[in-house]
Parts: structure tokens; C-alpha cells; sequence
């Protein structure tokens, strides 16, 4: 089975922006979707952002216009440009695979997690 390999994450004052990747390693993302989600303390693991093996996106109401996925299919690496951060971006981001052409939002079709990477994002 493949690996994901987040990184990218740090600490940035609000209106800041960071770029997390994720390398994958075992897989061609070109044949796969890929998700970005993220887990604040004490909340559920949420989606933030989709590609499909085709590059159609989508994003989760609260980072429309804030955030862009994007992948390298070269190089099996999904991105996530933040932009305009905010405290409420402050979580523990994960990207996962869903071993399918199209994407979704629940949880559990995604069968392949990475590590994480912390976002904190400062007032």
C-alpha cells in the first residue's frame, strides 16, 4: 500500500498564507482523487479541499476563494495554497486518497491517510 507525506505546515500570523504538499509515494495520482481535510481540537475531521484524476475541484464553503488545490501528476504531489488565513483555519491538516476518479466528502471511501501537518494561525 502507498504512503502520503504532508508538509508545509507552520505558524502564521492572520491574513498570512502557507502551501502544504503531499508527496505520494505507491500511487499515480493522475488514476485517483485526492483530498485535503483537517481536524481542530475537540471538532470532527472535516473536508477542505478535492481534485479529481481529471482536476476538477472542489472546496468546502468556509475556504472558497482562500484556498486553491492543485496537483503535479509528475511528481504524485497534491498542494494546498492558503491564503488570507484565520484562526479558525488553525487545525492539524491531512490529505488522503479515495481510490476512485471522483471525490466526495465523507471520510470513509478515503483509504489512505498521511501523518498530518499543523496549520496554527495567530490573531
Amino acid at each position: 500500500q502507498g504512503q502520503l507525506m504532508e508538509s508545509g505546515g507552520g505558524s502564521v500570523q492572520a491574513g498570512g498564507s502557507l502551501r502544504l504538499s503531499c508527496a505520494a509515494s505507491g500511487y499515480t495520482i493522475s488514476n485517483v482523487c485526492m483530498g485535503w481535510f483537517r481536524q481542530a481540537p475537540g471538532k470532527e475531521r472535516e473536508g477542505v479541499a478535492t481534485i479529481t484524476s481529471a482536476g476538477n475541484t472542489t472546496y468546502a464553503d468556509s475556504v472558497k476563494g482562500r484556498f486553491t488545490i492543485s496537483k503535479d501528476n509528475a511528481k504524485d504531489t497534491v498542494y494546498l495554497q492558503m491564503n488570507s488565513l484565520k484562526p479558525e483555519d488553525t487545525a492539524m491538516y491531512y490529505c488522503a486518497v479515495r481510490p476512485s476518479g471522483w471525490c466526495g466528502w465523507a471520510r470513509n471511501p478515503y483509504n489512505v491517510w498521511g501523518q498530518g501537518t499543523q496549520v496554527t494561525v495567530s490573531s
